[in-house]
């Protein structure tokens, strides 16, 4: 496929060709075979397929409120073709082989790749960590997401296992005996232990949406002092604030300071990547207080309206924070995240100029919790191609 009339991150004209689910090639005036499948971009931006380092596809347990079909359309359909899955499943995702039985899912499908990654402790009992030794090679992240690790001695002994076995810990930073009466200091008191333990063990961790001022500073300077750490922020903690949003999320939306916190993370380099958190609920379920809002579809558009166009940062390191940054994170940085030959060919098209109004009910996920439903956008996803072929595209 020869992709024709694009602009790259600064507004210049570029081709690329894809061939054998490769970047062949990009550059201009591209000498191709005949009768190669050509895709005009009209004029609009190519930019490398998003990777979202945290994401809920629901499967096995919860399907009613997402599948690996609908979670994969929802994906393309925002421009990404890589997740990384929860493992707050029912059963919880404790073995590989629950998590080999998702991925082969989401290949088969062919939509979305996925990694699903393994809890921390066995069916989140909070201390058992048994099944950690056995696990194989393939498997290479670990979270106990929508909880916190409690016990400290628990929690040492994973870091030093991690270390060993070459396991990245995904942290959910939640003291649970705190969060009901100060979620600030609960997100923040397990941020500086989890760090505390990266330095020690030398163990390579990802801190999960970030939102607070005080951890992102305990990021930073753990970050300086060598440790391997690396953090997410998500579009909500960015979009939002609690002047703004009264919305249950978990962490919950903080006020405008962290928001700028956040934003000035992005701009240092401490947050190298964007989760969308899409955690999709029924209405009745949001009614009774579930946290979480779906998230894959709106994540570019809300990120670039807010970052981009508000805050006037560049396409490029947005690009950088939904694509290479997360590859890094996730080691797929040698071939995935940039438009370079050799390199998957996994493309997104964007409209910038495009502003569109979100409809809920639109939305190719199976759940409509979405806060943004009214909201004006700019950076509408047009086309999605993973591994050279088209996964998603708006009719014209």
């Amino acid at each position: 496929m020869l992709i024709r009339n694009a602009k790259d991150c600064e507004g210049k004209s570029v081709e690329l060709w894809l061939r054998d689910s490769k970047i062949a090639a990009v550059g201009l005036g591209l000498l191709v075979p005949e009768g190669e499948e050509v895709l005009d971009a009209k004029g609009r931006t190519v930019l490398p397929a998003f990777i979202d380092t945290h994401c809920h596809w629901r499967t096995p347990g919860f399907e009613y409120k997402e599948d690996i079909a609908t979670g994969s359309a929802a994906a393309a359909a925002g421009g990404y073709t890589f997740v990384n899955l929860m493992p707050n499943t029912k059963p919880v995702c404790s073995s590989a082989e629950i998590a080999h039985a998702v991925q082969e899912e989401a290949q088969r499908i062919g939509l979305c790749d996925a990694n699903q990654t393994v809890s921390i402790t066995k069916d989140f009992d909070g201390k058992t960590i048994d099944h950690l030794a056995t696990l194989p090679e393939d498997i290479k992240f670990i979270t106990e997401d929508g909880h916190g690790v409690m016990n400290n001695a628990v929690m040492a002994r994973v870091f030093a296992l991690a270390t060993e076995r070459g396991l990245t810990v995904m942290s959910h930073a939640e003291d649970s005996d705190i969060s009901p009466w100060d979620y600030r200091l609960a997100e923040n008191i397990e941020t500086v232990r989890n760090c505390h333990l990266a330095e020690y063990y030398g163990t390579r961790l990802h801190m999960c949406h970030v939102s607070t001022k005080e951890a992102v500073d305990a990021i930073r300077i753990s970050r300086m002092r060598g440790a391997r750490v690396s953090c997410e922020v998500t579009p909500h903690h960015l979009w939002f604030d609690d002047s703004r949003l009264q919305y249950k999320v978990n962490p919950p939306i903080r006020k405008a300071d962290d928001v700028t916190a956040l934003i000035e993370a992005i701009k240092d380099g401490t947050a190298t990547c964007i989760g969308t958190d899409h955690a999709p609920h029924t209405a009745e379920e949001k009614e009774k207080g579930a946290a979480g809002m779906v998230g894959l579809e709106t994540a570019f558009g809300v990120c670039y309206t807010k970052l981009c166009r508000e805050q006037c940062l560049p396409l490029e390191l947005l690009s950088f924070l939904m694509s290479a940054g997360p590859a890094a994170v996730m080691g797929l940085a040698d071939h995935k995240g940039l438009l370079a030959p050799g390199y998957d060919a996994d493309v997104v098209l964007v409209d910038l100029d495009h502003m569109y109004q979100v409809d809920a009910s639109e939305l190719h996920s199976k759940s409509k919790n979405c806060p943004y439903d009214g909201a004006y956008l700019f950076g509408k996803v047009v086309t999605t191609i993973k591994g050279g072929k088209v996964t998603f595209q708006i009719e014209e």
